[in-house]
């Protein structure tokens, strides 16, 4: 049995197999998953498990190099707008239109649907290297 990081198995797979610019997701329970792309539910009811709980358990566990969130949040979201800002203040973070993100999902190596019901709380995570 794994003793630190991440238990759950398929997102321990994802990060694993993760090369130098490949993207995850980080998502609420609203955003739509493209066809094609894994999606790893961990919904459970509304607001569980929650995005900041996830995003911090996958960022602790993984090389992210650059985020990407809708520029949308900052008005809709203001609160979870400011934790990305400090939670990747050394990451270079990048804004784009809400359908701009929906399409760049497309290309994600997987989604994690998390049980967050506040608007725009989504992420796309691109991955990085250690060396």
């Amino acid at each position: 049995m794994k003793r630190y990081g991440i238990l759950n198995s398929e997102i321990t797979k994802v990060l694993t197999d993760l090369g130098h610019t490949d993207m995850i997701v980080i998502a609420d329970a609203g955003l739509p998953i493209p066809i094609g792309v894994k999606k790893i539910d961990l919904a459970i009811k509304p607001g569980s498990p929650a995005f900041k709980e996830v995003l911090e358990a996958v960022a602790d566990d993984m090389v992210i190099e650059k985020v990407i969130m809708a520029c949308e949040i900052e008005e809709s979201n203001p609160q979870t707008a400011q934790f990305l800002k400090e939670t990747f203040i050394d990451t270079p973070q990048m804004k784009v239109t809400h359908e701009e993100f929906k399409k760049l999902t497309q290309q994600a190596k997987a989604i994690i649907r998390t049980g967050e019901i506040t608007p725009y709380a989504n992420c796309i995570l691109q991955s990085g290297v250690f060396f």
